[in-house]
């Protein structure tokens, strides 16, 4: 009976000590998740309304859960008096060694992040960095997938794309696009600009604001280089150029206007003897 005695006395000392620990930490736990809850969901919606992408949003909303989650859980523990500074200090080495160990996919992480929230470029636009170029087919948090001209699939680390000079085609609706064309000496320039701006002129596609032009570039070695130079929506690119390349050239010969090749006089001089 004594020691029935006894220990209903401890019960009753346990749960007068640690029954509002106790209380604390489910009411923290339960009123913190809550929170977290109510935060997500608001960080969610801001981050809809910026036009983030959908992968992103998913990423960051994750992302956000758990480290409040974590905040929450260490903030429970820590009401019932268990003592976290050394499990902090452990998590704390444990995350930098785990940083060093990865820290190219980390770096490809950022990128991914910064590509998916700034946008440079998005899914469909066509871009060029260094010798790689294609369409983008698909963004991951760690790489992005470039379709070529070719259909084939070159796969780009975040990380270099985020770090370094990238050439989006499709950022913009219109391009200009360039013909390089070389006459001869003996051609008419005058002559030759009408041409080439009937041409231009005569396809559908061409903006005229700013206005198409043909300049004169260049004394070249063996022709007169002009460059013609003519605006059109970004989709409508290079069909507008194929076309009128070859069209131009078909003009030029119709009206007699030479496109000369590479070519060398040599004068012979002989001593006499």
């Amino acid at each position: 009976m004594d020691n029935f005695n006894i220990t209903t006395e401890d019960i009753m000392n346990f749960v007068t000590t640690f029954g509002p620990k106790l209380l604390a930490a489910v009411a923290t736990l339960v009123i913190g998740l809550w929170i977290v809850k109510f935060i997500v969901k608001g960080a969610t919606k801001v981050l809809n309304r910026s036009s983030v992408d959908e992968a992103l949003v998913s990423f960051l909303r994750s992302l956000i859960s758990m480290l409040l989650k974590v905040m929450v859980y260490i903030s429970a523990l820590g009401m019932l008096g268990i003592e976290m500074t050394s499990f902090i200090a452990v998590l704390g080495a444990a995350g930098l060694a785990v940083g060093l160990a990865l820290q190219g996919s980390l770096s490809n992480f950022a990128g991914g992040v910064l590509i998916l929230f700034f946008k440079p470029f998005k899914v469909g636009d066509f871009i060029e960095r260094g010798s790689e170029s294609g369409t983008v087919e698909k963004i991951d948090i760690l790489h992005t997938h470039l379709q070529t001209s070719n259909n084939q699939l070159i796969i780009i680390p975040n990380g270099q794309l985020a770090n370094s000079p990238v050439i989006n085609y499709s950022a913009k609706e219109t391009r200009r696009a360039v013909f390089p064309i070389g006459i001869s000496y003996n051609s008419d320039v005058k002559k030759a600009r009408e041409v080439i701006l009937q041409v231009l002129n005569e396809d559908e596609r061409i903006l005229q604001d700013p206005a198409p032009v043909v300049v004169l570039t260049n004394l070249g070695d063996s022709s007169l280089d002009l460059s013609a130079r003519a605006w059109t929506k970004t989709e409508n690119f290079w069909g507008f150029f194929w076309d009128n390349l070859e069209k131009i050239k078909e003009e030029l010969d119709k009206e007699g206007i030479e496109m000369p090749f590479p070519q060398r006089d040599i004068h012979v001089f002989q001593e006499k003897e």
